[in-house]
């Protein structure tokens, strides 16, 4: 069953951001994740206000999105994101 990472994003360091999405995509795909969305038009209907960017990603399955999460490859990219944005990610399983 595939599963879904979805990160809100509000980034506060755009230069020192960079250096996460460069370092994140090669973890994503090392776990076969495939971008479904990154950025692009979003508008919060209910809830927190509209965050800066919205990420969804899908994976083969719930736990091929955890480990990459727990990955050294992501949580590189993770220690480079620190004090530049604050994020929520959360990982959902698919129907």
């Amino acid at each position: 069953m595939k599963a879904y990472w979805i990160a809100h994003v509000d980034v506060t360091d755009p230069q020192q951001y960079s250096a996460y999405t460069q370092l994140a995509p090669a973890a994503f795909a090392q776990y076969g994740g495939r971008l479904l969305a990154r950025g692009g038009r979003s508008e919060a209907l209910e809830g927190r206000p509209t965050p800066q960017r919205s990420v969804v990603i899908e994976f083969a399955s719930y736990e091929q999105a955890l480990a990459c999460y727990r990955s050294a490859e992501y949580q590189a990219a993770c220690a480079q994101r620190q004090g530049a944005a604050r994020a929520e990610v959360i990982i959902v399983e698919g129907l």
